[in-house]
């Protein structure tokens, strides 16, 4: 079998095992919350044959070990299960909140990946000088100040003193793309200023690596400029770092949306998480995780494969 693969089929292995080692951590977790989940759904005033009837509902009267295999095969189905809440279909409700979150994290990936990659090459060209230093010291201080204080200082400064945005990212879908863009523009921006300064500094450090290659010196002696060695020479052997650190960012803003959404009321699937926490939904919750587990997981095993492909010593072995 070719090397590149025999280590495409190892990634996708090795990927398929860690989401049901995922699935069996994130089940564990719910089981071991403290307190009665029947009793934390129905509240105190619950009687005791409806906390045993709603027990009897969620399985609790069952070993963990077959409500896991139960609730694994179910997933393997399609079936995520019934929300205990709302008595609503999770897979509806999560393929909703999901298409929301996607539409978000796919506005701010439009924004921040082109947007990073231009900053490191800037960087590197006029590396140790003041554009330098200073795209360094922009980036390195939004993603050293928490998201969810960004994001109460732009609905303040710019949907509240200036007007421009609404403070409130609600999307539906009888609105326009035009309308559901302005709605979601402060998100955007925070989610870009969060997830910039680490994807702009790995490009940067790639391409500095790469820089130092004897190749990229026959390209400086043959008299083509800065900017042609750096975009025709080093940025595509830089490529494999900077696909992993930028996977790793959309890997981010997908799952780790859950403040943004919340600060911004944003219809995805991190609100619609945290609000069924608060009910004690576990279903909602195990739903939830494995999702974003599945995400993860996804993109950092296409950021492999892509690190695989991109490496010449694997696509042309001697």
């Amino acid at each position: 079998m070719h090397p590149i693969l025999k280590l495409v089929f190892q990634r996708l292995a090795l990927g398929i095992l860690l989401l049901f080692g995922a699935s069996a951590l994130i089940f564990g977790l719910t089981e071991a919350l403290p307190g009665d989940a029947a009793q934390a759904v129905l509240g105190q005033s619950a009687t005791p044959e409806s906390l045993a009837n709603l027990r009897e509902e969620m399985g609790l009267d069952r070993p963990a070990l077959t409500r896991y295999v139960e609730w694994l095969g179910g997933i393997l189905q399609g079936d995520l299960g019934t929300s205990l809440t709302n008595k609503l279909d999770i897979a509806d409700s999560v393929g909703k909140r999901l298409g929301n979150t996607l539409f978000l994290a796919f506005w701010a990936a439009l924004v921040s990946v082109p947007l990073a990659i231009f900053l490191g090459l800037l960087a590197v060209r006029y590396r140790n000088r003041w554009p330098d230093k200073l795209i360094s010291a922009v980036t390195l201080t939004t993603i050293s100040i928490p998201e969810f204080l960004i994001g109460y200082v732009l609905i303040y400064f710019i949907a509240v003193k200036i007007g421009w945005f609404s403070p409130l990212a609600m999307v539906n879908d009888s609105m326009s793309l035009g309308q559901k863009l302005n709605a979601i523009a402060l998100p955007v921006l925070v989610l870009t200023m969060v997830v910039l300064a680490h994807m702009m500094r790995m490009t940067r450090a790639a391409i500095l690596n790469v820089m130092q290659s004897a190749y990229v010196e026959t390209a400086e002696l043959k008299g083509l400029s800065n900017f042609m060695v750096i975009y025709r020479h080093a940025l595509p052997n830089a490529v494999a770092p900077i696909v992993n650190v930028v996977m790793l960012n959309l890997a981010y803003l997908v799952v780790g949306v859950v403040v943004v959404e919340v600060v911004f009321v944003y219809p995805g699937m991190g609100q619609y998480l945290v609000d069924h926490v608060t009910k004690r939904d576990v279903p909602v919750v195990l739903a939830c995780g494995v999702v974003f587990a599945a995400i993860y997981i996804g993109l950092n095993m296409i950021a492999d494969i892509v690190a695989i492909l991109a490496n010449p010593r694997l696509r042309h072995p001697k």
